[in-house]
């Protein structure tokens, strides 16, 4: 079982969130895959943001807001 870290960006509304997470690579079909820990890391960001409560999402990740681009 091999484990590397690996960035996963999470976006909702006008804001994106870039969490580290640990992917682990085994010689199973459904590899490579999350931990739990990391899934619900992932689902608790993502509902931060959902609910505009950006402090709490940035404690557990890098938040950047988007901003449109006039051409």
């Amino acid at each position: 079982m091999n484990k590397r870290h690996q960035a996963k960006m999470i976006h909702e509304g006008q804001y994106v969130a870039e969490v580290d997470v640990e992917m682990i690579e085994t010689d199973e079909s459904w590899s490579p895959y999350l931990s739990v820990e990391d899934a619900y890391r992932l689902d608790d960001v993502r509902e931060a943001l959902r609910r505009g409560d950006i402090r709490a999402a940035a404690r557990q990740a890098r938040v950047f807001s988007l901003t449109p681009v006039a051409v």
